[in-house]
């Protein structure tokens, strides 16, 4: 019953550590505006608080860390024709992922189960995260008419060769193995450690050295290693048909890989896919703050669009698995309208430095 009788998240300090623990196992701690704006908050006051020397940030359950912000909620306001309602939630959690991204302190995030979306966002960005047992990672906004966001546009293409891209275009799962090879996570421990390592970190012990210590036997890696010459050659396509055109080629030389990846992006939203890859191209110009303002557009305007809450409702609300995606196809989709996705909003736009 934690998710009725106790607060969605948890503050503690513990020695020299803020302990943060996201509290809604059986939503898996998927974020509300309440627990972002709470979590903002106690980010500032512990960032002035010089008995506190690092963060840490786990989910309650085992199932997951955190499977990214409420989404449903949205869904919920458009329904009851009160879209205009949903702004501040994509503000207060961009200015989140923003304050993270630039944390003056050691911020430990320690992720077993899975990790999507808005718990990619809260963790990334930190200094350290630290991979458990049955850590599963994937950004699959495109799957439900979104785009990856939470400052995925800075750190997607900035991965090794074109998997920030293959992750971003196919809201893929990946494993430890595969996060460890590219830089998504940055350790790699038992779930079993993870309370131990807390209390060491309580106690002031350094961080590197603890983690080094307490380091399990990484989980073999998976596709982004196995098949990352499909991937760099894919997914360099100058547009999503392109990408889809390579595909199907490898995949009729034999790659079957490659068709079950094409097979996955044609289930996708054609808008979503063409904002994301334009993401992908954009992303390598931009810092962590402008890339986050660009995400914010984009959410604003996706609000005003219908293919987000036919995602929702086709994968979360209805579970029917079958959106119908507005435009349906690929060559449908105007690239004057992708461009345009990515301007400055017409009214005052807020700062994410």
């Amino acid at each position: 019953m934690a998710d009725q009788a106790e607060p969605e998240i948890l503050f503690e300090r513990r020695g020299g550590a803020g302990l943060v623990t996201l509290n809604r196992p059986r939503a898996l701690n998927a974020l509300t505006l309440a627990m972002i704006e709470a979590l903002h908050a106690r980010l500032d006051a512990w960032a002035r608080d010089d008995s506190i020397a690092c963060i840490v940030v786990r989910g309650r359950g085992g199932r997951a860390f955190c499977a990214g912000g409420d989404v449903r909620s949205l869904y919920d306001l458009h329904r009851a024709g009160r879209v205009a309602e949903t702004r501040p939630f994509w503000l207060a959690e961009y200015r989140l992922v923003a304050r993270v991204a630039r944390y003056p302190k050691p911020y430990i995030s320690l992720i077993d189960g899975l990790v999507m979306g808005g718990g990619v966002g809260i963790s990334l960005h930190g200094s350290h995260r630290v991979s458990g047992d049955s850590y599963s990672l994937a950004m699959p906004e495109v799957g439900i008419g979104l785009f990856p966001d939470v400052g995925m546009t800075y750190a997607l293409p900035r991965l090794p060769g074109r998997t920030g891209s293959y992750l971003a275009l196919t809201g893929a799962r990946i494993g430890a193995g595969d996060a460890l090879a590219v830089g998504l996570a940055t350790h790699h421990a038992a779930a079993s450690d993870f309370d131990a390592i807390v209390e060491a970190l309580a106690e002031g012990e350094a961080i590197d050295p603890l983690l080094r210590r307490h380091a399990a036997p990484p989980p073999a890696a998976g596709p982004l290693v196995a098949e990352r010459a499909v991937i760099d050659a894919a997914f360099a396509g100058e547009n999503v048909p392109a990408v889809l055109a390579r595909l199907d080629e490898a995949a009729a030389a034999g790659s079957v890989f490659a068709g079950e990846t094409a097979a996955l992006m044609r289930t996708r939203s054609p808008t979503s896919l063409c904002i994301a890859h334009e993401q992908m191209r954009r992303g390598p110009d931009l810092d962590c703050a402008t890339a986050i303002l660009t995400e914010f557009r984009l959410a604003i305007r996706a609000m005003q669009g219908a293919d987000f809450f036919e995602g929702v409702r086709a994968m979360l609300v209805d579970k029917d698995g079958a959106p119908s995606w507005q435009p349906a196809e690929l060559d449908a989709v105007s690239p004057e309208a992708i461009q345009a996705a990515f301007r400055p909003l017409p009214d005052a736009e807020p700062d994410f430095q």
